[in-house]
């Protein structure tokens, strides 16, 4: 598995409005709110279901309605097209929330 190329990963945040570099690591990040603590956890139900399917875990982090994703392969090293398929998994399942 290769990182991301610096192009490819410019070209994944323009297109992926939210997620952000994370500060002093080779991976990208997105906050994501929802109605309540249900909503926030079907959410995350969803994702972790499609993620064990790719074999590609996020890092995650939540409290109530909120969960932070952070995305990076540790294969790696870094960024990778892993990482950009997981994150349009993690798109659509915010928006069926």
């Amino acid at each position: 598995m290769e990182k991301l190329t610096p192009e490819a990963r410019k070209s994944f945040l323009a297109a992926n409005p939210g997620w952000v570099d994370v500060e002093g690591r080779d991976a990208v990040q997105k906050s994501f709110v929802f109605a309540d603590f249900n909503a926030a956890w079907g959410f995350m139900t969803r994702v972790a279901l499609a993620a064990e399917k790719a074999d590609h875990h996020p890092e995650w982090f939540n409290v109530y309605n909120k969960v932070i994703i952070t995305l990076t392969t540790h294969d790696a090293d870094g960024l990778s097209e892993r990482d950009v398929s997981l994150a349009a998994i993690i798109e659509n399942a915010a928006r069926a929330a």
